[in-house]
């Protein structure tokens, strides 16, 4: 993997940076030719002496995240809405509906297992290898299973015409009841009306805010005037 490989330089590299800061013995002089010996400055030795104290800290840690005593550092905010704006509302909801219904461990990730019973419930069954697959082609953190972000990856693949007709990712696109055809999925009409699609999904974004906006204040408003109705009727009984 990768991240093996990284930790091998890196022991490689602290290695070299340790003989590098020891002190080598000065060779033996004959006491006639014995001169006064300048003195080293100790900036330098200090700094490498840092250096490597720094990279073993580094090495380390990323030796224990490897064999699973350390959780990696917690990465920047992810919001579908603002990286994933060729999709409506709609369909990042319905895609965020579907990756838990099937994230039966419910850890905010989809593993093999689960993948594959996913793709089971959905008709086309994976061997392992291909479900190793499936996860390798849109694992970006080398984890072996699928963040929701990665979830995503797999429509916008799908949508951008990026996947195999016959590969396993195509097949989830395909199969799944979100419907994100332009480009490359299900055909949009042609190629350059799949890209005014997608430059319209800012606005049409917005768009949807406005109307779920405007949709509360409707339902507000009705349930103000069903509290006023109630209220006179109430009145006109008791009166």
């Amino acid at each position: 993997m990768a991240s093996d490989e990284l930790a091998r330089k890196l022991q490689s590299r602290l290695v070299v940076t340790q003989e590098a800061a020891e002190p080598k013995p000065e060779p033996a002089q004959s006491p006639q030719r014995a001169t006064p010996q300048r003195a080293r400055p100790q900036e330098p030795e200090a700094a490498c002496g840092d250096s490597a104290s720094e990279l073993s800290a580094k090495l380390n840690r990323r030796l224990d995240i490897n064999q699973g005593n350390a959780a990696p550092r917690p990465s920047r905010v992810f919001n579908p809405y603002t990286e994933f704006k060729e999709f409506s509302r709609k369909q990042i909801k319905d895609m965020e509906a579907m990756f838990k219904r099937y994230d039966t461990g419910k850890d905010g990730f989809i593993d093999l297992m689960e993948l594959k019973l996913m793709m089971e419930k959905l008709g086309a069954p994976q061997t392992h290898l291909g479900l190793k697959n499936m996860i390798k082609e849109v694992d970006e953190d080398f984890d072996g299973k699928l963040s929701f972000r990665e979830f995503l990856l797999i429509f916008r693949r799908a949508a951008a015409g990026e996947l195999q007709e016959e590969s396993g990712l195509m097949a989830l696109a395909r199969l799944s009841e979100i419907n994100v055809s332009t480009e490359g999925v299900m055909g949009a009409k042609d190629f350059f009306e799949a890209k005014m699609k997608v430059a319209a999904a800012g606005s049409k974004f917005e768009a949807e805010i406005r109307e779920e906006k405007e949709e509360r204040q409707r339902q507000e408003v009705e349930k103000k005037q069903r509290q006023a109705a109630f209220k006179q009727l109430q009145s006109t009984f008791c009166s």
